[in-house]
């Protein structure tokens, strides 16, 4: 239980469900309700696919490439590092300054995949963290799956927070989720110091 608390924590932090109402918000207000609800759950299938194939076949795609999972951890680390900095400097969601009217369709699909579903909650932090909590060596299959069942409950309060996005907005405002942004890139940062350690401790053996 403890360890899949901190799956959710580690995934719900840097997937960050909050920050992508302002992005939602930008691409999507003036839209009708339909093609609102079309972008929301079209961006939430796109990231739960995109993950998904990372969590299972992410790290054969690193033993096919002969790079091992405690360097993947250090560089994975580095990359979370950067992106809470993206986070706590708001800079890590695209800019949410111009608002789209989707006209059909196809231009909603379009966008929720970019900006949305990716990189907006499946981007770079999001896909290191699902590779890193499905270790193979580490995780049972069953452990793994529960991480991927925790991911997909996050995705869902995505989801539900994208249907509710205006009620969310009116509520705390462009600076409310900046702020809950901020403290998410605080807790983020801490993650991926704690990812970099345990990675070089593995390399080196060090308490082995």
């Amino acid at each position: 239980m403890e360890r899949l608390l901190n799956d959710f924590i580690l995934l719900f932090t840097i997937i960050d469900p909050i920050g992508s109402v302002p992005v939602f918000i930008a691409i999507a207000s003036r839209a009708a309700p339909t093609f609102r609800r079309r972008i929301a759950f079209r961006a939430v299938l796109v990231s739960a696919g995109v993950l998904l194939f990372f969590g299972v076949f992410g790290q054969f795609v690193l033993n096919a490439m002969g790079i091992s999972l405690h360097a993947f951890r250090v560089a994975g680390g580095i990359i979370l590092f950067l992106f809470a900095l993206d986070m706590i400097f708001g800079t890590s969601k695209p800019d949410s300054e111009v608002s789209v009217v989707p006209k059909a369709a196809a231009d909603a699909y379009d966008l929720a995949i970019y900006p949305l579903a990716i990189p907006s909650i499946a981007g770079p932090g999001s896909i290191v963290a699902i590779v890193v909590t499905t270790d193979n060596a580490k995780f049972s299959v069953l452990q793994q799956a529960a991480t991927l069942g925790i991911m997909l409950v996050v995705l869902g309060i995505v989801l539900v927070c994208l249907l509710i996005a205006e009620r969310i907005h009116r509520l705390i405002g462009n600076a409310g989720a900046s702020i809950i942004s901020r403290v998410m890139g605080l807790i983020t940062a801490g993650i991926a110091a704690n990812g970099v350690l345990t990675g070089l401790q593995g390399y080196f053996g060090i308490g082995a």
